[in-house]
């Protein structure tokens, strides 16, 4: 069996950005530049199209995967899909075989909420064992033990829990991504291709659940559809017009709740604050 250098590489790099990409991996300034920079779908198409060399598909099914898990929440330790996975295994072996948005959308949710937890539930396990050792180190002053199991021995965990099933997923997966691409009918090829152009618009429908408090506020939304789909703006111009609403919006806002009956009001009750009835 002879080693595809092509793609033996690209996969090795998603596999890295998937372990960098992780919560606890401490290299990229930690959560802020890791989980939540390295770790989103978006960047994630970023740098795996910069590992195949198609930064555009890589960005187009990177946009895909995000829409899905836009509103991906985490409940404590408790989650239902593991985004890290489904990010870097479903988009770095749709570019390794048919780089659709659609087949990286479908890959990604099969990956996520099946290895994906697998694996998560696994590295959980294992750290539990390096907190019980590390505990032990500390009730020991043992410096090198504390070092060791809080430090070392879980990054090498996870490296091993994320770099490796990620690359062998994506360098082994391939022959069987196109087989049954290639092997299943047409039929069932096109309901794949429709299910995933639905799921970011499911996950985008999710979001406007927890940002929208009162149906009113679907007027922006409607509005900035209608400009984008008929008067041909970009994301960019509609940006900076929503942000000019929400200003508006935020000063009509505020000077009706803070009126010269509720500033009156606001004053005196202040007043009393500092007055003390008995000394008075």
């Amino acid at each position: 069996m002879t080693l595809d250098i092509q793609l033996l590489f690209p996969a090795l790099l998603t596999g890295i950005f998937c372990y960098l990409g992780a919560v606890e991996t401490a290299w990229l300034f930690g959560v802020s530049g890791g989980f939540y920079i390295v770790g989103r779908p978006l960047v994630a198409g970023l740098l795996v199209g910069l590992a195949f060399g198609d930064v555009q598909a890589g960005v187009l099914c990177g946009l895909a995967v995000q829409a899905v898990f836009i509103a991906n929440l985490s409940t404590g330790g408790a989650t239902n899909s593991e985004i890290t996975y489904a990010a870097y295994g479903g988009i770095g072996l749709a570019l390794a075989t048919t780089k659709d948005p659609a087949v990286a959308v479908t890959l990604a949710i099969l990956i996520g909420q099946t290895f994906g937890l697998i694996f998560y539930n696994t590295r959980m396990a294992f750290y539990s064992f390096w907190n019980r050792r590390a505990q032990t180190a500390a009730e020991n002053s043992d410096d090198k033990g504390i070092v060791m199991n809080h430090v070392i021995l879980p990054q090498i965990t996870t490296f091993l829990v994320r770099a490796i099933p990620v690359s062998l997923a994506i360098y082994f997966g391939k022959g069987l991504v196109d087989w049954l691409l290639s092997s299943v009918p047409q039929v069932i090829t096109d309901i794949i291709s429709v299910l995933g152009g639905v799921l970011p618009a499911l996950g985008i429908a999710m979001l406007m659940n927890i940002v929208i408090k009162e149906k009113i506020q679907l007027i922006f939304f409607f509005v900035g559809f209608v400009l984008i789909a008929f008067a041909d703006l970009n994301m960019i111009a509609v940006v900076f017009l929503a942000a000019l609403v929400a200003y508006i919006v935020y000063l009509a806002a505020g000077k009706k709740t803070a009126g010269p009956d509720n500033t009156a009001a606001s004053s005196a009750s202040d007043s009393n604050i500092y007055e003390d009835e008995d000394l008075f």
